[in-house]
């Protein structure tokens, strides 16, 4: 079957794909990987790691800069309003040196480092979201990062120079395939001194702007070629290439995302990053920390909401008092106020362990990703019930009738693509159940393999009773037993003996489901989710203790005014509310619906409850689910555009 007609690969298949994408050793230490295996490694990012001189007067220097432009030249109620971010915008950003915030000086970059470049995208996320989106998918997924990883001198030397002053973007997803990429269909063929590329990409962000693209694609195995998914850079200039719809979607209004058709592209081989089948690698391993770029959105729009819902709770009256003191709603600022710190947190430890590369951060970028986006989206829907029906008004219907614009409907709409973004979240606590267990398999893994034959089960069986023999002693007692541990922290060293005895709880949970299960537990999604989740919440609590613990240092840390002891409190009463949390995940583990909702919805896709639709009619414009993607010339004109 040739590769533009293959509509089906099975499962084994399309999970070996994934497998063989992922980055399997683990050369050094992890405080996710360490969490989800009962061992709480307070020492890795305690005490709270900090910028020091250049980097940090670099950083601030830029944040200044861009705070000033953002304040004065975007007009965020333009973009909204005319679904387009003007050229200006983007040039001013690009004359600031915006679009080489990652990119090392020498090649034209300002070469921040990762903390200031999340700050940076903060600052213009909290103006507008489509515009940070802009430049996030120009440096945390597009050409720059991977290039700037995996490129050659000579690729490194051409190429970011041109990213300091144009827009990339980053081509992986196709219409029939998302997070499966044993099924992509874009083929890049050997010709020559070329590579042939044909193929349909989707939800290309950027690519109705880009001067630049990173685009997966299938090399055929042949002769000299070991095939597989690669990563090629592709000028836009070049012939064959149509952006054939410029895609319109609930939030990011200005975002400049396409579908775009490749037919009989020619690549030189020059563009080719990395080896051949590498392409998966280099994406996954971009990833790690182009991940947190969403984050940074988040926790902008938490800052922000945590000043909007105080602002607003002190002026609104209600039975003789200010809305904000009546429990109902203070309950709900509470939460917006305290998830907005640890949000914060989160992305500051996170980006600065990235930058001090001395441990390896894909589980805590993913958990930061996967909880932020879940937890801003809470923290938005309670500020507009906070707000009430003005939370549901326009900010441009507010201002017409007099009243402050506050567009907390458009914060709704933006922030709730960043649970899809760059991996769901389902598919995001797959990927992160993957490597919280990743322990176990590499022990027991041909124990559960059913292509292992009975001598390399028995050689597993004797590898995991060695490996657990050492391991299980270790999660009955630790230091959370121990009244007077992490002392240091003075009030929120409860909350981190809680967050130690919890690790070890959890770990003895995936012990338990792994023999309970065994090669099932994969299958088993809700309780890898619940598993997860928990997982996140431990890691956001000590995030915020650590932090807090800064900012009650002498200086205040590195975040905004001087918190002091007020930071304190205000970790104080998050960890308390993510408990809660917690403990909700840990009984929902073994207390659940899922075996049923898991045979209810087999009934459903068959049909047996369809006399549930009846009685509606449905407003869908007519169509296919999925549009056919087949190879060939586009019969669209291109909208293409180069800003200039």
């Amino acid at each position: 079957m040739s590769q533009h007609t293959q509509t089906h690969v099975d499962e084994r298949t399309a999970r070996k794909v994934a497998e063989e994408a992922r980055e399997t050793e683990w050369r050094l230490p992890s405080f996710g990987r360490q969490l989800f295996l009962g061992d709480f490694r307070l020492d890795l990012i305690h005490p709270h790691p900090r910028p020091d001189g250049e980097p940090r007067r670099k950083g601030e220097e830029f944040l200044a800069r861009l705070t000033e432009f953002c304040a004065t030249r975007v007009d965020a109620a333009l973009i909204e309003r005319e679904a387009r971010i003007p050229d200006d915008v983007v040039a001013g950003l690009r004359d600031l040196g915006a679009l080489g915030m990652k990119i090392p000086e020498k090649y034209g970059g300002l070469g921040l480092s990762q903390l200031y470049y999340g700050r940076a995208l903060m600052v213009v996320g909290s103006v507008c979201p489509a515009l940070g989106a802009l430049l996030s998918a120009h440096q945390s997924i597009g050409v720059p990062q991977p290039v700037k990883e995996f490129g050659t001198p000579e690729q490194k030397d051409e190429w970011l120079p041109r990213c300091a002053r144009q827009v990339s973007a980053f081509l992986l997803t196709e219409p029939d395939v998302g997070s499966d990429p044993a099924r992509l269909r874009a083929t890049a063929v050997p010709d020559g001194d070329d590579y042939v590329l044909n193929g349909v990409k989707l939800w290309t962000t950027n690519g109705v702007v880009a001067d630049l693209v990173v685009v997966m694609a299938r090399v055929p195995k042949s002769d000299g070629h070991r095939g597989g998914i690669s990563a090629f850079v592709v000028d836009m200039g070049t012939p064959g290439i149509t952006v054939e719809n410029r895609n319109a979607f609930m939030g990011l209004r200005g975002i400049e995302n396409g579908v775009t058709r490749f037919h009989d592209v020619r690549v030189p081989k020059a563009n080719l990053i990395g080896a051949e089948g590498a392409g998966l690698k280099i994406a996954l391993t971009t990833l790690n920390t182009g991940r947190l770029s969403l984050p940074a959105f988040c926790a902008a729009s938490g800052k922000w909401a945590a000043r909007i819902a105080r602002e607003w709770s002190k002026e609104r009256v209600q039975w003789g008092r200010p809305v904000g003191e009546h429990e109902a709603v203070s309950r709900k600022i509470a939460f917006i106020a305290a998830t907005a710190y640890a949000m914060e947190a989160m992305l500051d430890l996170s980006g600065q362990l990235a930058d001090d590369e001395r441990g390896d951060i894909r589980i805590e970028a993913a958990l930061a990703k996967l909880w932020s986006s879940e937890m801003a989206c809470r923290a938005a829907d309670e500020l507009m019930q906070v707000r009430g029906g003005r939370g549901y008004e326009t900010a441009e219907s507010l201002a017409a009738r007099g009243e402050r614009g506050v567009p907390v409907e458009q914060v709704v709409r933006d922030l709730r693509i960043n649970r899809i973004f760059e991996g769901s979240s389902e598919i995001m606590h797959l990927l992160i159940a993957r490597e919280a267990v990743d322990a176990h398999l590499s022990v027991a893994g041909d124990i559960i393999d059913p292509d292992a034959s009975a001598g390399q089960k028995a050689r597993a069986a004797a590898k995991a009773g060695g490996f657990y023999a050492r391991w299980l002693p270790t999660l009955v007692t630790g230091a959370g037993q121990r009244p007077n541990a992490y002392p240091e922290f003075g009030p929120l060293a409860k909350h981190l003996r809680y967050v130690e005895r919890a690790s070890r709880k959890l770990a003895r949970s995936i012990f338990y489901a792994a023999g309970r299960w065994q090669g099932g537990l994969e299958h088993r999604q809700g309780f890898l989710g619940r598993m997860v989740d928990i997982g996140a919440e431990l890691f956001a609590m000590s995030a915020v203790c650590v932090r807090a613990h800064a900012d009650a240092s002498a200086d205040g840390g590195i975040g905004s005014g001087t918190p002091g002891a007020s930071a304190l409190l205000l970790a104080d009463a998050f960890c308390k509310q993510a408990r809660v949390r917690v403990e909700e995940l840990f009984d929902g583990l073994w207390r659940n619906t899922d075996a049923m909702d898991v045979k209810l919805a087999r009934a459903v896709l068959a049909g047996d409850f369809a006399w549930v639709e009846e009685g509606v009619l449905d407003p869908s414009i007519p169509g296919p689910w999925i549009v056919p993607s087949e190879p060939g010339p586009s019969e669209r004109e291109s909208v293409h555009r180069t800003i200039a």
